[in-house]
């Protein structure tokens, strides 16, 4: 047996011992959300709502405004409804792993947590799993209802290409919620920097309206926005019939980003983590 077998043996095992704690992230997750079942309705209820009012203000906004998708114009809810699910998705995704390590910290189960042998990435992991399961879901159901309440019309062919759109989109996400989690341990109230950048992400995606609306030199910066390009890609998929040749170049774009924003945040949430533990202070809120 070589020297490197024992390495991997170990690493195997370790790996082994870390996934059934996922597990139990999303176990305790989903009973919380549970155990506060009139939020948990609330939030699809509001969803349903922002999209009735969508619905009117889109009698208002005059077609001619509006892109074309595979030759067909979409109407205004249709062409929003993909911006609501995705930008709705991006402050859940944010919100959620901030929130989670905050409410470690006013319950002191932050320090005890960590104290266990588990690894700084299944806490990490852990704190979005749950989230990372439960929001591609309620997005699918939002465009179900919202298909068969308003008689929206979405390209079937197109919901495989979208679904793994927003696949490759939800790491970016993961990497921006876990550096916000990292300014939660250090500053404890590090949510208000990443709300200013989610809604700034949000007004330049196209999310609400077209982005031929914008100045030139404004439109130009959706090439670099994440959101911009996932919002995109999933229209033409659902809204044109869009294939999986059509959504490549978004993909190729969207996972080194996604890989990007997930390492970064790995190593910022670590360096905070080094941090407080180096000045004694990881249990102060």
């Amino acid at each position: 047996m070589s020297a490197a077998a024992p390495v991997v043996l170990r690493r195997t095992s370790a790996l082994g011992s870390e996934l059934p704690k996922l597990a139990a992230f999303v176990r305790r997750d989903f009973l919380v959300a549970w155990s506060y079942r009139a939020a948990f309705f609330s939030d699809a209820a509001a969803l349903f709502l922002q999209a009735i009012s969508f619905y009117f203000i889109g009698l208002m906004v005059n077609p001619a405004v509006l892109p074309t998708f595979g030759g067909r114009t979409a109407t205004y809810l249709e062409f929003v409804a993909v911006g609501i699910a995705l930008s709705v998705f991006l402050h859940l995704g944010l919100g959620r792993v901030a929130t989670a390590i905050r409410n470690e910290q006013l319950t002191g189960t932050l320090e005890s947590l960590l104290m266990t042998p588990t690894s700084t990435a299944t806490i990490q992991l852990g704190s979005v799993v749950y989230d990372s399961i439960y929001i591609p879901i309620r997005t699918a159901l939002f465009f179900a209802v919202i298909g068969i309440a308003f008689g929206l019309h979405f390209e079937a062919s197109g919901f495989l290409p979208a679904l793994v759109v927003l696949l490759a989109f939800i790491p970016f996400v993961w990497g921006l919620g876990i550096a916000s989690a990292a300014a939660t341990l250090t500053f404890k109230r590090g949510t208000g920097g990443v709300a200013m950048g989610v809604a700034l992400l949000t007004l330049f995606s196209g999310a609400y309206f077209p982005l031929g609306l914008l100045p030139d030199w404004l439109a130009a910066t959706a090439a670099l926005n994440p959101l911009a390009l996932a919002i995109d890609a999933m229209r033409q998929a659902l809204l044109g019939g869009a294939g999986w040749s059509q959504v490549a170049g978004t993909l190729a774009v969207l996972v080194p980003l996604s890989a990007l924003s997930l390492a970064a945040g790995f190593l910022a949430f670590r360096a905070a983590l080094r941090r407080e533990r180096r000045r004694g202070s990881l249990g102060l809120y």
